[in-house]
């Protein structure tokens, strides 16, 4: 059976010798034999690591005379592998766990669409990371083991995938190809995969399923201002091959999250306004499986991928205010987030008035606002400065902008009730205390609360 072909494990060794050992002598332990082949690509390593990895007879190794880097070390490796068997790459800083691999495995094989899967762990970025109960990695295996218990419902659609640890099937990698070389030394390789992994038309998801650890002390970071610079480098590299960036397209949007309460099995309907690649929206349907979701992005570049992974209109509602997805959605919407478009419109109250046909009645309206009257605002115009400054409460995108008196203003001319507006703080330095002190002389200082909130988020109800 297909589902059965082995996994050629792909991992890349550049010294590290300690956690070279006790990777593969987890892989031993917890992988089910003749399932798997573990290939390794040393990078020209110094400290023993060849010499040890020369001594293991379970191990394809290839011994690189230069470090030629992560993408290029991983295509290496894929020439080595069996032609038929899926390819895992997995980094040397990690130790997997009980039922690991045959989770992914089985999620991977569920459904044909699915193209790449991932593991969670203890720490990597793209929110695949979660909170551990251990302290030493010693005492992680028993929280493994109750962890690793194959459940669908654990399968979490995702626009990206980290490849820490990253399983994608052989016919895939058929259609897609290698590794992309241009990224080399490494960083954002995965990212592109994604990408192209989708832009075939397959999903990804990260298995809840499957926990393993991640030490995360790679060699990139050992040199942090290199890492920074390769980092930038990259990053407009991606930009330059896509159209976007890749970072701010998969943001998962967890102050708009937080705004939607709803018991689990509930079926309703979520629209968001400039949805990226639709990561907030996926997030959701995770969390409430029986949701439906939508998007409107105009970004025609981050569009062309996110209409592979949900419902996207790629038109500009501000342009017509119309709905057209497959039929009018007029009264069809439990909610409809917002984000920023508020204050980037052009016609803000238009903007609430012709939204609300499209809401259920009943139905929310969800708004991230930035807080003109923050102290660091304030602060700016008592120097001279407001629109030419970095920062991000007055962006140079936005339109409009508003206060929290303003807020509850146009929501109420709009005709919206039940007002929920939400307040998010950062800590406050003692020398903007003592000036909002000094202001609050002047203003009274029951004023003090509105210069604290960096942002709200407001949801408002169109009445039943």
């Amino acid at each position: 059976m297909i589902e059965n072909r082995k996994t050629s494990i792909i991992i890349l060794t550049y010294n590290n010798l300690a956690y070279n050992h006790i990777c593969i002598d987890s892989i031993r332990k917890y992988t089910k034999e003749n399932t798997y082949e573990i290939i390794v690509v040393d990078n020209n390593s110094t400290d023993g690591t060849r010499q040890w990895l020369n001594e293991q007879k379970d191990i394809r190794t290839i011994l690189n005379d230069e470090n030629v880097g992560f993408p290029k070390g991983c295509n290496i490796g894929m020439a080595a592998a069996g032609k038929e068997n899926d390819i895992l790459f997995l980094n040397n800083d990690t130790v997997v766990t009980p039922r690991w691999l045959d989770n992914l495995k089985t999620c991977i094989y569920s459904d044909d669409k699915i193209g790449g899967v991932a593991s969670i762990t203890n720490n990597c970025s793209n929110y695949q990371a979660i909170s551990v109960p251990y302290i030493d990695v010693k005492d992680m295996i028993p929280f493994a083991e109750a962890n690793n218990i194959s459940n669908p419902n654990k399968w979490e659609e995702k626009v990206r995938l980290v490849a820490f640890c990253m399983l994608i099937r052989r016919d895939v990698l058929n259609k897609i190809g290698i590794m992309d070389e241009r990224f080399s030394p490494g960083n954002f390789e995965d990212d592109d995969l994604s990408m192209r992994i989708i832009e075939a038309g397959y999903k990804m998801m990260m298995c809840n399923d499957s926990f393993i650890h991640h030490f995360g002390s790679s060699s990139f970071k050992k040199d942090y201002t290199k890492f920074s610079n390769i980092l930038a480098i990259n990053r407009k590299k991606l930009e330059d091959k896509w159209g976007f960036n890749s970072n701010v397209s998969s943001t998962v949007k967890f102050d708009i999250i937080e705004r939607i309460n709803e018991p689990k099995e509930n079926e309703f309907t979520m629209l968001e306004f400039d949805c990226g690649l639709g990561a907030t929206l996926l997030k959701l349907k995770y969390k409430y499986p029986n949701s439906k979701i939508y998007g409107i992005e105009t970004n025609p570049k981050i569009a062309k991928l996110g209409e592979k992974i949900l419902e996207i209109m790629t038109e500009d509602f501000e342009g017509n205010y119309k709905m057209k997805f497959e039929k009018d959605k007029i009264n069809f919407f439990d909610y409809i987030i917002l984000g920023n478009r508020l204050q980037q419109s052009k016609d803000p109250f238009k903007l609430l008035n012709e939204v609300k046909k499209f809401l259920k009645p009943g139905g929310y309206v969800i708004a991230t606002i930035p807080n003109v009257m923050h102290h660091s605002v304030i602060k700016g115009l008592l120097s001279g400065s407001f629109m030419y400054d970095k920062n991000p409460i007055i962006d140079r995108s936005n339109n409009n902008f508003f206060t929290l008196t303003d807020i509850y203003k146009i929501f109420d001319e709009c005709g919206y009730t039940n007002p929920f507006v939400f307040h998010y703080y950062n800590e406050l330095a003692p020398e903007d205390d003592k000036l909002l002190d000094d202001i609050c002389r002047i203003v009274g200082p029951r004023m003090k609360g509105y210069f604290l909130s960096y942002e709200y988020v407001a949801k408002f109800q169109k009445s039943l």
